[in-house]
C-alpha cells in the first residue's frame, strides 16, 4: 500500500504535476517553497526592496498562468529564474517609460526631492555596481555569483552557451574593477 506524502515532503515534480492538474494547495506549496528564491533574484537584479516585492508578486501571477506549460525539460528553478528575469526586465522597461512621461510633464522635479544614497556596505556597493553592468554581463554575474549557479546552469537560464557566460563574467569583472575604482571602493 502506497503512502501519500505530506505536501511539505512532496517533490517539486509532484507538486508541479498536481498544480498543472488544478490542485491549488500544491500550487500554493510550490510558491511557498520558491518565493524566497524569486525574491532574492529580483532583489539582486533591481536592488530595491519594494521593486523586488513587486517583481516577485508578478512572477507569482505569471506562474499561475504558465505552470500548465512547464514541460520539465530543465530544472524548475532555471525556468523560474528565467521568468523572474523577464518580469524584472519588463518592470525596468515600464519604469523607464513612466519616467519619460513624468519628465515630459514636468512633475519629475516635484517628486524627485530624494537623492540616492551611496551604500555604506562594501558588498552592497558591489551589487550596486553590478546593476550598472550591461544586461548580459549583469545577468551572468547575478546567476553565477548571486544565485550560485554553475556556468552551465546560467547558460541554460540565459539561453546562451556556457563559454559565452564565461566571457560575460570575465568582461564583467574587468568592468566592475573599473567601476569600483572610480567609486573609491578598491
Amino acid at each position: 500500500m502506497a503512502m501519500m506524502l505530506d505536501e511539505s515532503e512532496a517533490s517539486d515534480a509532484e507538486l508541479i504535476g498536481r498544480a498543472q492538474g488544478g490542485d491549488r494547495g500544491a500550487f500554493g506549496k510550490l510558491l511557498e517553497r520558491h518565493y524566497g528564491f524569486v525574491y532574492r533574484a529580483a532583489y539582486r537584479w533591481c536592488g530595491k526592496k519594494a521593486d523586488a516585492e513587486d517583481i516577485a508578486q508578478e512572477v507569482c501571477v505569471r506562474l499561475g498562468r504558465a505552470i500548465r506549460d512547464y514541460r520539465g525539460g530543465g530544472a524548475f528553478t532555471t525556468w523560474l529564474y528565467t521568468m523572474t528575469l523577464n518580469a524584472a526586465r519588463d518592470m525596468m522597461r515600464k519604469t523607464a517609460r513612466e519616467t519619460i512621461k513624468t519628465e515630459a510633464y514636468g512633475a519629475y522635479a516635484l517628486i524627485s526631492g530624494e537623492a540616492p544614497t551611496e551604500p555604506e556596505d562594501p558588498a552592497e556597493a558591489l551589487w550596486t555596481a553590478v546593476r550598472k553592468l550591461p544586461d548580459k554581463q549583469r545577468d551572468a554575474v547575478l546567476l553565477v555569483y548571486g544565485e550560485g549557479l554553475s556556468h552551465a546552469a546560467a547558460a541554460e537560464a540565459m539561453a546562451i552557451s556556457e563559454t559565452t557566460v564565461s566571457w560575460h563574467i570575465h568582461e564583467a569583472k574587468k568592468r566592475l574593477k573599473t567601476l569600483m575604482r572610480s567609486a573609491g571602493e578598491v
